[in-house]
């Protein structure tokens, strides 16, 4: 299948491009789609004779190409009408029916210039589906966001993430504002869908069946505490699907490569350290912990607390006796073999380091993050 993306550096072109060459070489085989892909890209710096040569063979049109921050607003009509009828005419020419899908706009329906010029493609595209009996796919889009977007350009999610990462100040002027927002990674599983056939049809136009609304200044709440996640070692919701687990994937990729990391605090002693991870209100506190060679950690129960203990370095001895009985359980652990081993409730537990050369490093999950007013933790040697 030979596609043609047009606008393809463009935020969703990109997204578009780069997974049809996962399906392309073999590296996305959950797709549905053959891998024989040949992607025709077509942007505002390619060479316009290339046009000619693409639609000549394409068997499917994406036409992403547009217009929405022009130094003049006639530009509106030229980018969005104006090259839409010139694909189309290219296409005529050589008597190709490729079906072909455009990228509209909610603001289609508005009476402002650029909704003017977004409603005249898409009467451009039904008129030319009608009379060349071809198919074609209109999606008006909402509010998009996700990686690759351009901030300080048309999307507010982008210039908040872009400007929360680094420090800069944002401008919200209505919190209560209502947003629809819709996710780069569900436009192209939507997009995916329609080269398989399975489009999701609303009446004349198609759309992304997954839409997110939220007030703007909720959004801002939430990216700054994202922010502040570095500092707290809170986790948002990463449940499937969930609109926080995609503006968090999304707040992080405007970071500068050189803001990729993050020191955390350790608690350091003679004996070795702990160091948290990352807390979570619904999945608990990750944390590492190193002891030094000799050093024995722990001697203590919980009520509820549970824990789970994986030695990933060293050699160590895990003990583990319930209270108010003699017998100790034993397990013998080491980073050759990764071995996970609960702590359970009403058992008090330690940790020995067995070497007398190496630290034993262990990665440690608690069902809980620590609360001092409430520790549930108790002193008793197993």
């Amino acid at each position: 299948m030979k596609i043609l993306v047009t606008g393809a550096k463009g935020f969703v072109g990109r997204n578009l491009v780069e997974t049809l060459k996962t399906i392309r070489d073999g590296k996305d085989r959950t797709r549905g789609l053959d891998t024989d892909i040949e992607i025709y890209e077509y942007d505002i710096d390619t060479e316009p004779s290339l046009l000619d040569a693409y639609t000549k063979d394409c068997d499917f049109v994406f036409h992403l190409a547009g217009v929405n921050r022009p130094k003049d607003e006639k530009e509106f009509m030229e980018g969005n009408f104006g090259f839409t009828s010139m694909l189309l005419d290219s296409l005529k020419k050589h008597n190709n029916k490729a079906p072909i899908m455009i990228s509209s706009s909610t603001q289609a329906a508005l009476d402002n210039p650029y909704g003017k010029s977004k409603k005249a493609g898409e009467e451009l595209i039904f008129r030319y589906g009608i009379d060349n009996g071809i198919r074609v796919y209109v999606y008006r889009f909402p509010n998009l966001f996700g990686k690759w977007c351009r901030p300080n350009y048309n999307s507010a999610v982008a210039t908040f993430c872009y400007n929360i990462a680094h420090d800069m100040p944002i401008t919200i002027n209505d919190p209560n504002h209502p947003m629809t927002l819709v996710y780069i990674d569900d436009v192209i599983d939507e997009l995916i869908n329609v080269l398989r056939g399975q489009e999701n049809k609303d009446g004349d136009y198609c759309k992304v069946p997954v839409e997110h609304n939220i007030k703007l200044g909720e959004i801002a709440d939430m990216l700054y505490s994202f922010k502040k996640s570095r500092e707290d070692l809170s986790v948002p919701n990463m449940t499937e699907g969930s609109l926080s687990k995609k503006l968090y994937s999304t707040f992080l990729s405007y970071y500068e490569p050189t803001a990729f990391s993050y020191k955390l605090k350790m608690n350091c002693d003679d004996r070795g350290s702990f160091t948290e991870i990352l807390r979570s209100a619904d999945a608990g506190q990750f944390s590492v912990n190193i002891s030094k060679p000799g050093i024995t950690k722990g001697q203590h129960w919980h009520h509820t607390k549970n824990e789970k203990f994986v030695v990933v370095h060293g050699h160590g001895l895990i003990q583990l006796r319930k209270i108010g009985t003699d017998e100790v359980i034993s397990y013998e652990v080491s980073g050759e073999e990764i071995t996970v081993v609960d702590m359970i409730p009403g058992y008090t537990h330690n940790i020995i380091s067995l070497s007398q050369t190496e630290d034993l490093v262990t990665f440690m999950w608690a069902n809980e993050c620590f609360n001092s007013e409430k520790p549930d933790t108790f002193y008793e040697e197993v």
